[in-house]
């Protein structure tokens, strides 16, 4: 009776990004298989099915045993099991990490707990993202949470010194982990033309301006919680749309300086206010830009915001969220 044994022996572990990838996806392997041998570089190849079936398998036994170490990436580069060279040590932890866009709108700002994890299967077939590929990123969003959360220092910075990735990455775990904890609502049916990097970049103006650590770099949760004295002395701005008095000197004063500047002056003049008004009436990106602009700047022409610093800091934000928004 004759045995078949397939062994092989080598010191780097095999690994095709392609297979990893399809691994990431939450791809079973059969239909892995199926994928590789209709498309990639085996679709003109003389190879049976067989074959690329033991060689996916293999892999994806290779992937699931890494798993646990790229929980905590750190200890992917110090283990011995597997040799896999640095370049591909990166490419492992990166592309763990990353994340479909629209499976993190749909749970930006939401409580990273089990209500939303029950909530997966919706998702994934909202978004058609496979229903593994959701459960590691949520799993991911969250292990990446609680770990910065309470950590002193730049958010981005503790992002990647904690899990090595990119900067381009760690700044949307860190809007991810900002907005996770703020708790805004960016839910809501108005806000649901916004993709989550119009958030993410919202998300790094907070955290530059309006956040403990943009006036005090030695504070725990610097860049986490919204600055409390902050948040407090906002509630002085609410006289300008309150007032009505107020309200009229300022919106005259914005008009003298715009009449004759901008195209949908008439517009603008009916609709003294932001973005819903703006995207109806199709004010171009030039115009909103130079409206903010006087509006932001006209208000200190009133005594009552003559020596109003929070004025400039909180429309600073506003002025380039509006225009983020806005532009894309």
């Amino acid at each position: 009776m004759s045995v078949e044994l397939d062994v092989f022996v080598g010191n780097n572990t095999i690994m095709d990004e392609d297979v990893y990838q399809l691994w990431l996806d939450g791809y079973a392997v059969n239909d892995a298989v199926r994928l590789r041998m209709e498309t990639g570089a085996l679709r003109d190849c003389d190879v049976s099915s067989d074959v690329v079936h033991s060689d996916t398998m293999d892999q994806f036994r290779t992937f699931h045993m890494c798993e646990k170490l790229l929980h905590c990436p750190a200890k992917l580069g110090n283990q011995l099991l597997f040799q896999i060279p640095p370049q591909k040590q990166a490419m492992m932890i990166e592309r763990y990490y990353q994340f479909d866009s629209a499976f993190a709108r749909e749970v930006l700002g939401k409580k990273l707990s089990k209500g939303v994890k029950k909530d997966l299967d919706d998702i994934s077939s909202k978004t058609g993202i496979g229903v593994k590929s959701c459960r590691r990123q949520f799993d991911n969003f969250k292990r990446v949470f609680k770990v910065v959360e309470e950590l002193k220092g730049p958010l981005v910075d503790n992002v990647k010194r904690h899990f090595l990735l990119s900067d381009s990455l760690a700044k949307d775990y860190a809007a991810i982990v900002f907005f996770a904890n703020s708790r805004f609502e960016t839910g809501k049916r108005k806000l649901q033309y916004l993709s989550f990097q119009d958030f993410a970049f919202c998300a790094g103006q907070l955290i530059s301006y309006w956040t403990v650590g943009a006036v005090d770099n030695m504070m725990e949760d610097m860049d986490v919680d919204l600055e409390t004295e902050f948040l407090h002395n906002l509630k002085d701005l609410k006289v300008l749309i309150n007032d009505k008095d107020l309200l009229d000197q300022h919106k005259s004063l914005v008009c003298a300086q715009l009449r004759g500047k901008i195209k949908v002056f008439s517009e603008m003049e009916a609709n003294f206010k932001f973005i819903e008004p703006c995207r109806s009436d199709k004010w171009s990106v030039g115009d909103l830009r130079l409206f903010l602009s006087h509006y932001s700047s006209t208000a200190h022409m009133l005594e009552t915001f003559r020596f109003e610093p929070i004025w400039d800091r909180y429309m600073g934000v506003i002025k380039s969220c509006i225009l983020k928004m806005y532009h894309d």
